[in-house]
């Protein structure tokens, strides 16, 4: 696996993205939405994942280089971000790694706040093959309906943020206009992935989940290749 920064240039100031690449090119990519924390280790940790798995991973910083100390601290920061200003620097990323490392298939997925933009920007980003946000937030359903990408959601029972409510809107509008969306919830807390917060981490959950999402993505991100006669 090989690391490098990407420098991205959306409209209300410069970031750079963190990309975690396999060691043999690859045409299929995973953009990799952060927590409200930033791009910290963990998140870096899981583009390496992905990068071992075979997969380009890129993981644009939506906070311009900023970490957050605290939950104080990074609840103003998540307000702060702006939407519009998020999905922006989404789709630089995407656009820079499909000119800077020939991108052909692009998949995302996020945590947290992650989770919020990586629906969101599924329903609002065309170039995406299949999403995988975990406990994110619900966009409003003029912006949901949009959804026509394979979606895997990632909840937990007994988060109070992304709660029971929440999810049974997403299924209920999923039905509504026929969305591509399947739900999976586990027995577990808001951020069971992360596995640097002892207090929230389920291994059991975080493994099931893990496997489901690189199932989702083998067979929507494969590039097929072809040969001249």
């Amino acid at each position: 696996m090989k690391s490098e920064t990407l420098n991205l240039n959306p409209s209300l100031g410069a970031t750079t993205a963190y990309v975690a690449r396999p060691n043999n090119d690859t045409a299929s990519c995973v953009v990799l939405i952060q927590e409200w924390w930033g791009i910290n280790d963990h998140i870096r940790d899981i583009a390496g994942r992905y990068a071992e798995e075979g997969y380009l991973c890129v993981a644009p910083d939506l906070y311009r280089g900023k970490l957050a100390r605290n939950t104080e601290e990074a609840s103003k920061m998540m307000q702060a971000l702006a939407i519009e200003d998020g999905i922006e620097t989404i789709r630089a990323a995407i656009g820079a790694a499909k000119q800077t490392y020939n991108a052909k298939k692009i998949g995302i997925t996020g945590y947290c706040m992650g989770g919020t933009f990586a629906l969101r920007a599924a329903c609002e980003i065309s170039e995406l093959a299949a999403a995988a946000p975990f406990y994110g937030d619900i966009p409003e359903e003029n912006i949901l309906k949009q959804l026509k990408v394979p979606t895997l959601f990632i909840a937990g029972k007994r988060d109070a943020w992304i709660n029971q409510e929440k999810v049974n809107a997403l299924i209920e509008a999923a039905r509504k206009y026929n969305l591509p969306v399947e739900v999976v919830t586990y027995d577990a807390d808001h951020a069971f992935f992360n596995d640097t917060r002892p207090e929230v981490y389920n291994a059991e959950a975080a493994a099931d989940s893990w496997s489901r999402v690189l199932d989702l993505f083998r067979k929507h991100l494969a590039v097929s290749v072809t040969t001249g006669a």
